[in-house]
């Protein structure tokens, strides 16, 4: 079944709301907002005001998980700190979900790679999540979109190690790459699945480099902004994502379809698509 994406090339925080509202989906309980904290010295991440009225309109918390590699983001207090740093603490209440284990398992019987997910076990508090993601490359997934967001996002410190190594943390640098991605189709699964699919999704196509927010030092964008995308299924989005990248004249276009196909990123998508939980065929119907 074909999915419906709302998008607007026009970015700016208000229209991020408008089309929120569009989708017309509630999220109920209590919401977690999954942001992207941005690594420290990284440039290219959107900042907390960008995001204010759809997360004040939600009324959610934003949450955020340890990383598992060395940095600012690998340990709670360093990482709580750089939340207050970026401002995100400044506007919202801010939970790191994975601040103290253990973590919370999810079972995943029908994975193609991973059967369990290890996740920040905060997630337990929450009933629904809005996801904000930053399109943009990425230095091992080929990009970053509403996928990565649901599996590397939501995942502990251990569980993102999980990911990456294809079930195994010890080969978290060196796993088959294909592998790698497939585990990250399984894992986002089962953060649906444990929500009950209480979910939108955001995707917004801004300073769009080849590198990752993860990135202290990152590319700088190698091509011009594209628009804001929102809708209910992840597959659906990170595709339509992914088209409006290569339909584009921007001379910086091929540079980041290079990123993403030297990384194999559409086999994510593929992969998420096998397991059945959203579609690769949408309905884009934009919006001024």
């Amino acid at each position: 079944m074909s999915a419906t994406v709302y998008f607007s090339r026009t970015i700016t925080a208000e229209k991020v709301l408008e089309l929120y509202r569009l989708v017309n989906k509630p999220l109920p309980g209590k919401v977690a907002v999954k942001v992207h904290s941005g690594e420290k010295g990284n440039q290219n991440f959107l900042k907390p005001d960008f995001w204010k009225p759809v997360i004040d309109h939600v009324g959610g918390t934003v949450v955020e998980c340890n990383t598992a590699y060395e940095g600012q983001r690998n340990v709670t207090e360093r990482h709580v700190k750089l939340m207050a740093d970026h401002g995100w603490s400044q506007y919202f209440p801010v939970d790191i979900l994975d601040a103290a284990g253990p973590d919370l398992e999810l079972d995943i019987p029908g994975g193609r790679v991973i059967r369990k997910n290890y996740v920040g076990k905060d997630l337990a508090g929450y009933d629904s999540m809005l996801v904000l993601s930053h399109f943009k490359g990425h230095p091992m997934g080929g990009y970053g979109g509403a996928l990565k967001q649901l599996s590397i996002g939501v995942a502990s410190s251990y569980g993102k190690a999980y990911i990456h190594g294809a079930g195994d943390p010890a080969n978290f640098w060196t796993a088959e790459r294909d592998l790698f991605l497939e585990a990250m189709a399984d894992a986002a699964g089962s953060v649906i699945k444990y929500l009950n699919g209480n979910m939108v999704y955001v995707n917004v196509m801004k300073n769009m480099s080849v590198d990752c927010d993860c990135c202290a030092v990152a590319e700088d964008p190698c091509m011009g902004d594209i628009g804001i995308l929102v809708s209910t299924d992840p597959i659906a989005i990170d595709q339509a994502c992914v088209d409006l990248v290569y339909a584009s004249n921007d001379p910086g276009r091929d540079h980041l379809v290079e990123r993403i196909e030297s990384r194999h990123g559409i086999h994510t998508i593929e992969a998420a698509a096998a397991l059945g939980y959203g579609s690769r065929e949408y309905h884009l119907i934009e919006i001024e």
